[in-house]
């Protein structure tokens, strides 16, 4: 945007960015609900192999130490977020309208796997936890409070729900604002916001203990850049902003990525695998948001074959499920399956964990989260009839 002399000597308005005029994008995104199923497959992979050699459910050396990089799918589904919510927001909805949808798709099947968690971690296992601890699980505000029993209480991998919720009561009240910005204000933004979360990493990691610094990079507040990445690169694709990018090139530099980010140590030394450490929610959250780019581009232009198959969009529609019910399954397998350190034969278990976790996902997906959602929206609010030259429009 610059502003420019008249012949009258006078200062012109500023003129905005030039619109480029590229390909129109689709309205429903499939590849990007596929994406979601190689995302929860990533942090299904990284729980059941573990941070290290004997833990996990039953460790798997030919995917270790690769596997570490899983526990970022969070991030990827983070970033998504921001970008589906801006994506599908219009003008003028109403907050109360968002709010009560929101409930509707998160609550009903966090609730039926929370009840197979506990029977799980709880009854057949050996956790403990105290009443505030459960109820802050269930009613997904854990993430807030640092003396939970035990530091992830009723279904563990909810924690990134609780950090959702904060995401989903935000949105409504900032995007309006966000939309005005001009684009190059919403990337220092970003920037700023990426480099905030590196610092916050940095310093609970140097003054902190392991106990206090690992509650404060799963607060909320903290993830709130990779949630604003993908509003950011939302709204640039809805004004025509394009990235000269195709999916497998990211795909390829992801891979790279983890390759590095996972031998760093032994190819360059514990200072620089340390600051790949405290960089990698950032640098994962854009390489996230530079493939759902490159995967909605794809998608206009009629490339997106595989990622927009049948098969692969079910799985992706039933991931949220999926994510709610692995950790139990792989729980019941540590507790009765208990496996050779180290062997490749638990590659066996890992695909049956997964297809027992997929089997019961589908189930949750099709009796549960769908109804429900369908029978809460149909309950809630209805939107106000917008007024047009004195007449009410629905």
């Amino acid at each position: 945007m610059s502003a420019s002399l008249s012949a009258a000597g006078t200062l012109d308005p500023p003129r905005p960015d030039p619109a480029p005029r590229p390909e129109p994008l689709p309205t429903r995104l499939a590849s990007l609900t596929s994406l979601r199923f190689f995302a929860a497959f990533a942090v299904f992979t990284h729980h059941f192999n573990g941070v290290g050699p004997g833990g996990g459910v039953w460790h798997v050396p030919a995917l270790f130490p690769y596997s570490k990089i899983g526990v970022h799918g969070v991030t990827f589904f983070f970033v998504l977020s921001g970008f589906l919510l801006t994506w599908s927001h219009k003008p003028g909805g109403q907050r109360k309208i968002f709010y009560w949808r929101r409930i509707g798709r998160i609550y009903p099947a966090h609730l039926v796997a929370m009840a197979l968690a506990l029977f799980v971690f709880y009854v057949l296992g050996t956790d403990r936890t105290d009443i505030l601890s459960l109820v802050t699980s269930l009613l997904l505000v854990q993430t807030w409070f640092p003396q939970v029993v035990p530091n992830l209480p009723g279904n563990p991998v909810t924690w990134t729900l609780s950090v959702e919720l904060l995401f989903y009561a935000l949105f409504p009240l900032f995007i309006g604002r966000l939309k005005q910005l001009r684009t190059r204000a919403l990337g220092l933004l970003t920037l700023a916001g990426l480099a905030g979360m590196w610092a916050v990493n940095c310093l609970a990691d140097h003054y902190l203990g392991d106990h206090d610094a690992g509650w404060v990079m799963r607060h909320p507040v903290v993830y709130l850049p990779q949630f604003f990445i993908g509003v950011a690169f939302a709204i640039a694709m809805r004004r025509g902003y394009r990235l000269p990018l195709r999916p497998y090139a990211v795909v390829l530099l992801i891979l790279a990525y983890t390759v590095v980010y996972t031998r760093a140590d032994e190819w360059a030394g514990g200072t620089v695998a340390h600051q790949m450490e405290t960089t990698v929610r950032p640098v994962v959250a854009v390489l996230s948001a530079l493939l759902i780019a490159a995967c909605v581009q794809n998608e206009a232009a009629g490339r997106s074959r595989l990622l927009t198959r049948r098969s692969l969009m079910l799985l992706g529609a039933s991931s949220y499920a999926f994510y709610l019910v692995h950790q139990s399954v792989n729980e019941v397998i540590r507790l009765y399956w208990p496996g050779e350190p180290d062997s490749n034969v638990a590659i066996v278990f890992l695909v049956g964990a997964f297809l027992v976790s997929q089997t019961l996902a589908w189930l949750l997906y099709r009796y549960v989260e769908e109804p429900a959602q369908q029978w809460w929206s149909k309950r809630g609010p209805r939107p106000r009839p917008r007024q047009t030259g004195g007449k009410a429009v629905a």
